[in-house]
């Protein structure tokens, strides 16, 4: 009798163990369950910002403007007043908005921030003889205007001045009110900033004698 009840209790005690390790194992996949899909979610989320910021990446990297040159034209016979920043898109560079570029101009005694204005812009149809009789260099100290020099699919337009692969166009500054009318040898250093990418640079010296009406400026 007392063999039986012996075997009884081992046998309750056997299947309670198997009901805690049942328990356990259950919990074991739900712990892992949620584990896995913390994991899948943290890597989906990683995997999209690592996307983004590799596309940021590559858009600061190959967006920006390439100064040509920059032109002056003579005012009276010892100042220049009108300057014209000739640019392009750098090669690879995306669609470069011209309305959200900011021109940084000093003459080491002045220092001017110039934005977009659409009075005066002239397209490349327009552009007929000396640039600088046209109205877009008749600004005024706080404001550049465009003259489009090449455009082939008509991205750049008054309202929306957005340049691309292959366009050229000039930035019109009214220097003389800017940062007044530039002497002999007075040293200017700048940028074109744009709101993505590497900037233009822009950097000259005024000649020390003015003997064109219209000169490049280095």
């Amino acid at each position: 009798m007392g063999k039986k009840i012996h075997n009884i209790l081992k046998n309750k005690d056997v299947g309670a163990v198997g009901i805690g390790a049942m328990i356990v194992f259950i919990a074991m996949v739900l712990v892992a369950g949620i584990a896995a899909s913390v994991l899948i979610q943290t890597s989906t989320k990683l995997e999209s910002q690592a996307m983004k910021t590799g596309q940021e990446t590559i858009a600061e990297v190959s967006t920006g403007l390439a100064v040509d040159n920059v032109m002056g034209h003579k005012s009276g016979a010892t100042a220049i007043d009108e300057i014209g920043i000739s640019i392009r898109p750098r090669a690879g560079s995306s669609d470069i908005d011209l309305s959200e570029v900011v021109i940084e101009m000093s003459d080491s005694s002045t220092k001017n921030l110039l934005v977009y204005d659409s009075t005066g812009f002239t397209t490349a149809d327009n552009v007929n003889g000396d640039i600088f009789a046209r109205a877009a260099f008749d600004g005024d100290a706080t404001h550049f205007r465009v003259v489009v020099l090449e455009d082939a699919d008509g991205s750049c337009k008054a309202a929306t001045p957005v340049i691309n692969k292959g366009d050229h166009v000039v930035l019109g500054v009214d220097v003389g009110n800017a940062l007044g009318n530039l002497a002999p040898r007075v040293d200017v250093f700048g940028q074109v900033i744009t709101e993505n990418g590497a900037p233009g640079v822009i950097a000259f010296t005024a000649p020390a004698s003015f003997i064109d009406t219209v000169m490049e400026l280095q």
